[in-house]
């Protein structure tokens, strides 16, 4: 079977991002771009009264209400989000003349890219895609996994990475490190760490990993980190 899309995670920080449009579906797509850390221009002859207040405080720039061609200049991506769907047709062929990838919103065969239903726990990032099929799906299935991967697994998804970087320091052979990474991974530190109980994180450390960290140091450390 071939996909219609090719799944990717693409880095936003500071790329210049033009949004058309001022409406509620426009406004949840900056706030979203902003969290990546682009740089968002917007153009909309209406706009929602949060997107005047990102404007006002600067954190969005507000271009005027007319589409130009000559706003695509140094744009890295475009998302047409207007309730005009004449407009966003436009929109969204001047960019492809450019090669400039764009998302029509409403209309996932003229699109370049989609975006998914997104469930953010920190770094952990679990992205839900029906290929634009039905997005009511994709925001179902998003509440459902949320359920199972609760707020702590911004605080662990750290803990992990801290790990990491402490056992790589050791140089010890790439397939020790795997073996060590997976039994962390399968262990009950999560659950432990969800009621809090270092003491039994404590215990878990010391059962898997090598001899050289102490089990006891690094959880000080992480913790005053």
């Amino acid at each position: 079977m071939i996909m219609k899309y090719y799944p990717i995670f693409l880095k936003l920080t500071n790329k210049r991002v033009l949004v058309v449009g001022g409406g509620k579906v426009a406004l949840r797509k900056i706030e979203a771009l902003l969290k990546c850390g682009a740089i968002v221009n917007i153009v909309a002859k209406y706009l929602d009264s949060r997107l005047k207040e990102l404007i006002s405080l600067g954190n969005i720039s507000y271009l005027g209400e007319n589409f130009r061609d000559q706003y695509l200049n140094q744009i890295f991506l475009v998302i047409a989000a207007t309730n005009d769907a004449d407009l966003n047709s436009d929109v969204s062929k001047c960019a492809k003349k450019r090669g400039i990838p764009v998302n029509e919103v409403d209309k996932p065969l003229d699109c370049d890219f989609i975006l998914p239903s997104v469930i953010n726990r920190g770094d952990l990032t679990i992205a839900i895609s029906t290929s634009g099929q039905s997005p009511a799906l994709a925001k179902k299935i998003r509440k459902d996994i949320a359920k199972k991967f609760g707020k702590e697994y911004k605080t662990y998804l750290v803990l992990l990475g801290y790990l990491r970087q402490e056992i790589l320091k050791l140089g010890l052979p790439q397939e020790e490190n795997s073996k060590i990474f997976k039994r962390i991974v399968d262990s009950e530190i999560y659950e432990a760490l969800s009621i809090e109980d270092w003491k039994q994180i404590e215990i878990t450390f010391h059962e898997i990993l090598p001899q050289e960290l102490d089990s006891g140091n690094l959880i000080k450390a992480f913790n005053q980190d």
